[in-house]
């Protein structure tokens, strides 16, 4: 009788599991997006080559003017130290919701590992310094340089590689909670730099609240 009650359980607990995935894919699909990868790398592009302090600032600039109300404010930006799949950089984030992201990120130190798979998409625009991504099932790398223009398809692992100095704008569409299991795992299980996890999942707090104060705002709620 128990082992008859377990499999009962085990089989509508996989059932709701698999509804909510595909709930979850069909609303990805027909949801409205904040922002086009493609507006964002041509944003980014027109400061790549610069110094990347001075890019950043023209770059938050621009779309605090183009999105009002979805870009943190100045106190809440923050560079945060990410150690994921064997390597170690930094992230500000300017915007993030339960759909999508964009953050400035980069290192100043050569740094190289797994990519991770996601189930989201991820852009990135090169303002400086060099990026050398390896590609599951290739033999070759490739190296991307100031403007270039990269994208990680949802499901694609690759070897990743910045030189010290590389710098980027990046943007994620998909479902964002699904990638903190590897954004986090290394600080939480490695690391155990447990003020950096604080402050990660502080600012991705911080960003939902803003988006939600926007939608009640823009909805006339507020």
């Amino acid at each position: 009788m128990r082992l008859l009650s377990r499999s009962v359980t085990i089989v509508v607990v996989s059932i709701s599991l698999v509804l909510l995935v595909l709930l979850i894919r069909y609303w990805l699909c027909v949801k409205q997006y904040l922002f086009e990868k493609e507006e964002l790398a041509q944003l980014a592009k027109q400061y790549a080559g610069l110094d990347h302090e001075l890019a950043f600032t023209k770059v938050i600039t621009e779309l605090r003017k183009k999105y009002p109300g979805h870009i943190l404010p100045d106190e809440d930006l923050q560079w945060i130290f990410v150690n994921a799949g064997g390597w170690m950089g930094s992230m500000c984030l300017l915007h993030a919701s339960l759909t999508e992201y964009v953050l400035l990120f980069g290192s100043a130190v050569d740094t190289v590992g797994h990519s991770g798979r996601y189930w989201v998409e991820i852009s990135d625009t090169v303002i400086s310094g060099t990026f050398r991504q390896w590609k599951e099932g290739t033999t070759r790398s490739e190296v991307y340089y100031p403007g270039d223009f990269i994208v990680h398809e949802a499901g694609e692992a690759t070897a990743v590689q910045w030189s010290a100095g590389t710098w980027m704008v990046e943007y994620g569409r998909g479902f964002i909670p699904s990638t903190l299991g590897f954004a986090l795992a290394n600080t939480i299980f490695s690391t155990q730099d447990y003020l950096t996890l604080f402050y990660t999942v502080r600012v991705y707090l911080k960003a939902l609240l803003l988006e939600t104060s926007t939608y009640l705002t823009e909805s006339g709620i507020f």
